[in-house]
């Protein structure tokens, strides 16, 4: 099967054409009449907000709280991939899960981002093996913008969505760019480039290619603790996006996308020779007493690869288009080789979804959507997993799984003018194994005035766990594994909230506003991963209280012409109950707060552009088994269990030519990091043990690397 897909991925890659066309209509612009890619966030609204370099905004015209990420956006930093694209934001909070692999995880609504549904143009995407580097695979400079939607939203894209939904929007086969060109390097190495390419061939048919390779240079230990700060990494990325327009107003887009990632992270130790020596698979020795004395470093090795493919097609029923259907079906594979010291996880994953989808707009006021939708996953799993106790101690897991659900359901819209819309949405799903499930979802949106906008939505969540994917940090530690980590139970939460927003009649534009939100999220059913000092336990929260209370406020203003200033502030208080306790606790490694504050400045015609971030990141509860750990002057590492707040500082200078942008900035300037990111024994030579149970790197809180430098280019070719 791997080089089945590597043989599709080389012929994909060499059978693109060369050539091909736009699909406009009578006015010269793209028409999409199926309605399958939803509001388009980067139509109108969203060109006057770019033009005024708002990189951050909330959407007014959404009946859903929606934060919009916009093409400025993504360009106030480097922004080499969606993980780096969320620093001007505190509703979505990033970071690693372990110091070892360089995955990044999200957080929304305080919870892991695994409780986010992850929508590429409304297609559920980063699911299973794919969730852990998700982040990393998709360019920053791919995308035209990012909505960012709290709380339960529609219930045509499936049932997994418990906290919110981030849809991506990429560039499109209609633009008017023949050629696009980005290039970044970093202080510490790492390289990034993108290309991308919109084609146009007559009137019905448009292609957008795009293509991406990173990685670095050099590796890095800044903090001399014998473990890589990132790991070696090399990426290739690329997609190609079709359109067809027929005269009929039929849209059909298709596409595919192939990606290879190596990364190799973990010790780095020097050899006899003084040469660096890195973690080899194949000749790694657990035993700590047959290591001892050798140069036999503990590491990673991961090796993903995915291919993608794709089609929507939408058919309008009659010549206003009031009556649509529309089929959207997604296949996915993705197959990663991952070694960590003993342990080998070896996967791949089938995944197919499909979407039938029936639209009537029966007038201004009323409109409904009837559809039928399912996922498909198939896992191959081959996992061995041997850690060091008083002896070794192995736990494995070899087969098949498939998981599967169906569902039917309805969404009923009114629109009474400007000032109310109720969206009714109701879902009952059958799921392999677990039986049938009824989903409903409210979304309210009432505008007494003009200046004012009140949201409200709720409605329940449902995910089959995957312990190991969804905990990938698990894996960079020495302990053993206790309970369900091969069970798939479902997860199953409610959550409600909403939001006002208030637009003040002041600043240089009239979109100055200031916003409140408040959501809850509330688990019925929940996979626990419960770490402890040389164990993991895995099992089901079963009756179990487990709740997430989010609060938020954020206001915009432009004080003078081309001059922004954003600040947010979020507030999270994550509760979670254990089991053999009484009450639910504070739950370990959630940040308390974060607050942002971004200010922007563009010179007359937007010749320079200016661009600072601040953000003061709150502390959070450690592990039961941190607390007692101590600093090499004996002194607590976490006082009170709880980790420092500190702050995280970016800065961005772009000149703008004709064509061409230039760019320099720095993140961390105050070049905060983490402490002891690898928690165990030590030895002798004042190193961690990774052979020992009490080997830990996964408690993962604050920023790994210090201050790093970027400088980079973007080159546009317009038509």
């Amino acid at each position: 099967m791997k080089k089945t897909i590597l043989t599709i991925i080389v012929a994909v890659m060499a059978s693109m054409p060369a050539a091909l066309a736009q699909v406009v209509d009578q006015h010269g612009h793209a028409v999409d009449t199926t309605s399958i890619y939803g509001e388009r966030a980067d139509s109108l609204d969203a060109a006057v907000f770019v033009s005024r370099q708002a990189g951050n905004y909330l959407a007014k015209g959404k009946d859903i709280r929606t934060e919009v990420i916009s093409a400025a956006g993504l360009c106030k930093m480097a922004c080499c991939n969606l993980a780096e694209s969320f620093e001007n934001s505190a509703s979505v909070t990033v970071g690693y899960s372990d110091a070892v692999t360089g995955a990044r995880q999200i957080r929304l609504l305080g919870l892991s981002g695994t409780y986010t549904q992850m929508l590429d143009e409304t297609r559920p995407v980063m699911r299973g093996l794919a969730a852990p580097f998700g982040l990393s695979y998709v360019p920053g400079q791919w995308l035209e913008s990012i909505q960012i939607a709290k709380g339960s939203s529609s219930v045509i894209n499936g049932v997994e969505c418990m906290t919110g939904q981030i849809n991506m929007e990429h560039r499109k086969p209609t633009d008017e760019k023949p050629l696009f060109l980005n290039a970044a390097v970093m202080s510490d190495t790492k390289m990034d480039f993108n290309i991308a390419s919109s084609l146009q061939m007559g009137y019905k048919w448009s292609t957008v290619l795009l293509g991406h390779v990173s990685g670095n240079i050099k590796p890095h230990d800044m903090n001399q603790d014998g473990f890589l700060d990132e790991p070696k990494m090399l990426q290739f990325n690329f997609a190609n996006r079709w359109l067809y327009q027929a005269d009929n107003g039929t849209q059909v887009r298709f596409g595919v996308r192939a990606i290879q990632d190596r990364r190799h992270g973990g010790q780095m130790l020097k050899g006899e020779d003084g040469k660096d020596v890195m973690y080899d698979k194949d000749e790694y020795i657990l035993d700590p007493f047959q290591a001892a004395g050798k140069v036999n470093p503990w590491g990673s090795d991961i090796f993903n690869r995915s291919l993608n493919g794709y089609l929507k097609v939408g058919v309008p029923l009659n010549e206003e288009n009031s009556q649509n259907v529309a089929l959207i079906a997604d296949y996915n594979y993705q197959d990663m080789d991952s070694y960590f010291g003993s342990t080998k996880y070896l996967a791949g994953q089938h995944s197919a979804y499909a979407n039938l989808l029936y639209q009537n707009v029966i007038s201004d006021e009323h409109q409904f959507t009837l559809g039928l939708n399912g996922t498909y996953d198939r896992y191959d799993e081959n996992f061995t997993r041997i850690t060091w106790g008083m002896g070794p101690v192995t736990a494995q897991k070899n087969g098949v799984t498939d998981l599967a659900n169906v569902g039917a359901y309805g969404e009923y819209t009114y629109h009474y003018g400007e000032t109310l819309s109720v969206i009714a949405g109701l879902r009952g799903d059958w799921f392999y194994g677990q039986g049938f499930k009824v989903s409903p979802r409210m979304t309210l949106k009432y505008m007494p005035v003009d200046e004012i906008v009140i949201r409200a939505n709720g409605g329940r969540g449902l995910r089959y766990s995957t312990p190991l994917v969804d905990n990938i940090g698990v894996f960079s530690t020495g302990k053993e594994f206790l309970g369900a980590y091969n069970e798939h139970i479902l997860e199953d939460a409610w959550t409600f909230g909403g939001n006002i927003t208030y637009y003040l009649p002041f600043g240089a534009t009239s979109s100055t506003y200031i916003s409140f939100d408040y959501f809850r999220t509330q688990f019925a059913q929940q996979m626990v991963v419960d770490y402890g000092r040389t164990q993991i336990d895995f099992y089901a929260l079963d009756g179990g209280t487990a709740f997430t209370d989010n609060y938020q406020v954020d206001f915009s203003v432009d004080p003078v012409e081309r001059f922004n200033i954003t600040m947010t502030f979020r507030y999270t208080n994550a509760m979670q109950q254990y089991k053999g306790s009484q009450a639910p606790v504070e739950k370990p490694m959630t940040s308390r707060f974060k607050g942002v504050l971004n200010l922007q400045y563009a010179t007359n015609l937007n010749k320079w552009i200016f661009d600072f971030t601040a953000s003061l990141n709150g502390s959070c509860r450690v592990y039961d088994f941190m607390e007692d750990l101590k600093d090499e002057n004996g002194n607590l590492l976490y006082k009170n269990g709880r980790t420092p707040v500190y702050p995280m500082l970016y800065a961005q200078v772009t000149r703008r030519f004709k064509g061409w942008d230039v760019y320099v900035g720095a993140e961390n300037l105050t070049n905060f990091t983490q402490k002891d990111v690898i928690l165990g024994t030590k030895g002798e030579d004042g190193l961690v043990n990774p052979r020992l149970a009490s080997f830990d790197a996964s408690c993962i809180w604050g920023p790994l690397m210090g201050f790093k430098a970027h400088v980079g280019f973007r080159f546009t070719l317009w038509k």
